[in-house]
């Protein structure tokens, strides 16, 4: 279905064809004509389906289309000199900073994905009269505080420093037309609840509510029945279903190999542009650090990150000058790179729906991609609860001289914050035979390689290199003076005992992915 055929203005269907989109995909084709309807929207779809165009064209159109709503903020108009009169022209409560009028609110939960959503905004909107701005924390407040003083329609903006703005009183948000909340499961795993409630006080009444989800929880259904009036209900893809086109499997192996196992199939394979996920931010720094030493340029975005420092490793592994991103959860919000070869999980996420989210990165609007999950006896309870979400099992694999040794005792996990969880007693082989894989394709075209899955990173105990050295440099072959080469086709594992408990490229034609 074509853009035109949506109902569109034509500067968004002109803007669309120039960005090299000609075709609607499912969730575009269903979620446009709703919000250009009007009413409330309950939207699940995951990550890459084209998301954000789904609610930012419609969005557009309508500001577009539409004078202002009536609200509290026109009424109080700003002279020239910023202050702040009554309807009489004389000055009321003295003087006052300039304070736009937002008419559509877009929240996200971390600043990577505000920054590119309101990249969209812009992309999307440049044939329009309708300006921008990203809001989020992690930077100086004075700039946007400048910003503001000018005309914002569309503001982006993650929930903690939207409310800093609000009690600076540098913003109003009582003409609020249009509000979204978008991946609002992971807004709620964050712990946002109390602020989004806040946000909801201070807008009016009256508005058009728009909720994105990757996975419908029955706590994303408790906020969208308190938020949404008889919405329209959308979903993509069965509930909590990672893509069809992503290639899912597990190599076991031990905890300490991990780190050695992932470089040599950097290597033997000749992955270019690999998305890795770890628990921690000490075990992104580590895993980063361990693979920069083994000659494969590699870079960590977190929390702790300043805003350049994850802005230029975003950059650097989109243009390819980055072979490895190393990211957490809530880091990788926001990652947005179509065709994204290999996701790594280096640790299994604690929490079963972010494995769905992470391997959201590849596999994008229908392309193939590979997620990968490096996996130690310590976490076979994550295993059995992802395997339960997604309602299958995921093939088991090992590597020659990489197996596991299944006899060890679980340890405690390493989660975010200090925190440690215990494995369930019992330890042994998660339900699932292994299955042997063909050898591994040690180069050859960027649509043949295969795809790893999202990983974690969890640091040895020895606090160093696991087993071997690091390769010397020269590039992705591995060298003979490093540790010793071995096969990088996966075999099958010990069978497990029964019972036991275990960028965005564009291409012209294509419909609008990523977005």
């Amino acid at each position: 279905m074509s853009f035109s055929s949506l109902g569109l203005a034509e500067p968004l269907v002109r803007a669309v064809s120039e960005l090299g989109y000609s075709q609607a995909t499912p969730i575009q084709q269903q979620a446009i004509p709703a919000v250009l309807a009007g009413g409330d929207l309950l939207a699940a779809a995951q990550t890459g389906t084209g998301k954000t165009a789904s609610f930012v064209l419609p969005i557009l159109h309508r500001l577009s289309q539409a004078q202002p709503a009536p609200g509290a903020a026109p009424a109080a108009a700003l002279n020239d000199s910023g202050d702040r009169r009554d309807s009489r022209g004389g000055p009321r409560g003295g003087r006052a900073p300039r304070v736009p009028t937002i008419r559509a609110l877009i929240l996200t939960p971390t600043r990577e994905l505000a920054a590119q959503v309101e990249e969209s905004v812009r992309e999307y909107g440049r044939h329009l009269p309708l300006r921008s701005m990203a809001m989020f924390g992690g930077v100086n407040i004075n700039p946007q505080i400048e910003r503001l003083r000018g005309r914002v329609d569309v503001l982006v903006a993650t929930p903690g420093r939207l409310l800093d703005h609000v009690s600076q009183r540098t913003i109003d948000l009582s003409a609020v037309e249009i509000l979204v909340l978008d991946e609002a499961d992971r807004m709620l795993d964050m712990g946002f609840i109390y602020d989004i409630r806040r946000v909801l006080s201070l807008l009016p009444k009256k508005r058009q509510n728009l909720l994105f989800s990757a996975t419908f929880s029955d706590e994303i259904r408790s906020l969208a029945n308190g938020l949404l009036d008889r919405p329209s209900s959308i979903e993509v893809a069965r509930r909590n279903a990672p893509a069809e086109a992503v290639e899912q499997s597990v190599l076991l192996v031990n905890r300490d190999a991990k780190r050695e196992l992932l470089a040599h199939l950097i290597r033997e394979r000749a992955w270019f542009q690999v998305l890795v996920f770890t628990r921690t931010k000490h075990g992104a720094n580590r895993l980063a650090e361990y693979l920069e030493k083994a000659n494969i340029s590699a870079e960590a975005i977190h929390g702790n990150k300043s805003q350049n420092a994850r802005t230029r490793a975003l950059a650097g592994f989109k243009d390819g000058s980055l072979q490895v991103l190393v990211a957490t959860d809530i880091a990788a919000r926001g990652i947005d790179i179509d065709e994204l070869p290999h996701v790594v999980n280096f640790e299994l996420p604690n929490v079963a729906e972010d494995y769905v989210h992470r391997i959201g990165r590849t596999g994008r609007a229908g392309a193939a991609g590979q997620a990968l999950s490096l996996v130690c006896v310590d976490e076979f309870d994550f295993l059995r609860g992802i395997e339960k979400l997604i309602g299958r099992t995921l093939p088991r694999e090992t590597v020659a001289g990489f197996e596991p040794d299944l006899s060890v005792r679980p340890e405690p996990i390493q989660l975010g914050g200090g925190r440690t969880m215990r494995p369930e007693r019992g330890g042994g082989a998660p339900h699932g035979k292994p299955r042997a894989r063909p050898a591994a394709n040690n180069g050859g075209p960027r649509g043949a390689s295969p795809k790893p899955s999202s990983y974690s990173n969890a640091p040895s105990r020895s606090g160093g290199p696991s087993h071997g050295s690091a390769p010397a440099r020269g590039g992705v072959a591995p060298s003979r003076s490093a540790a010793p080469s071995r096969s990088a086709a996966p075999r099958s594992a010990p069978a497990a005992p029964s019972g036991q408990g275990f960028g965005n490229t564009r291409a012209p034609g294509r419909g609008l992915r990523g977005r």
